[in-house]
């Protein structure tokens, strides 16, 4: 999967001479939490955020009363309070490398860039969605993790297993396990009864750490 294929285009964007009240009014009518900035010929130059604009203040607020703060605040623009050096990706990036890099660098969003040309937004929100969708996580059956030795066809034999039994696969996860040689892997099945397939699987794996049925959400 690439961003292309999950990023929100067209993107909404705002300009730096935007004032922060007005960012903050446009925010919550379009409900978002981030705007890419834009020149007047649509370049990006930043991205500004909603904490950024609501932690905007006047430095000598402090000595000023609250009539003249808020005449203040009308005055501090976008470009004051915008993260000038955007981090962005490309349509072509796969989706985990996108999230990659959100995560190291501790950032909930990626401008998508076509060349110089802004093309999309892709967000931790989307990287959820698609980890909902992985793990079946809106389709009733049972979902099951286990420890298993980290070796080639181990998974395969797992699926082989259900198959057989007649139950099908719907999502699949895997991380680290417990010791450097194990990996533990959560299935999504459907078609098979939660003792079914406990009792199938069992001598196919190290331990069985969870196993439970779950409802449509």
């Amino acid at each position: 999967m690439l961003v292309k294929e999950r990023m929100t285009s067209p993107v909404l964007t705002i300009t730096p001479d935007v004032s922060i009240q007005e960012g903050l009014a446009r925010m919550h009518q379009d409900k978002v939490r981030r705007y890419p900035v834009v020149d007047k010929h649509g370049k990006l130059i930043g991205i500004v955020t909603e904490g950024d604009l609501m932690n905007a203040k006047p430095s000598e607020a402090t000595t000023l009363s609250v009539w003249e703060i808020t005449a203040l605040l009308s005055k501090i623009t976008v470009e004051r309070v915008m993260t000038e050096k955007v981090i962005t990706t490309t349509e072509d990036c796969p989706i985990e490398e996108a999230a990659r890099i959100m995560a190291d660098n501790e950032i909930s969003a990626l401008p998508v860039m076509r060349e110089k040309s802004l093309v999309g937004m892709i967000t931790e929100t989307d990287i959820f969605h698609i980890l909902l969708e992985m793990m079946g996580g809106r389709i009733p059956g049972v979902r099951v993790t286990v420890e298993v030795v980290n070796k080639r066809g181990k998974l395969y034999e797992i699926a082989g297993i259900i198959q057989k039994l007649g139950g099908d696969v719907l999502g699949m996860a895997a991380i680290l396990g417990t010791r450097a040689e194990t990996r533990i892997v959560t299935l999504k099945v459907q078609g098979l009864k939660l003792d079914d397939l406990r009792e199938a699987i069992k001598p196919a794996v190290e331990q069985i750490i969870d196993i439970r049925e779950t409802t449509a959400k």
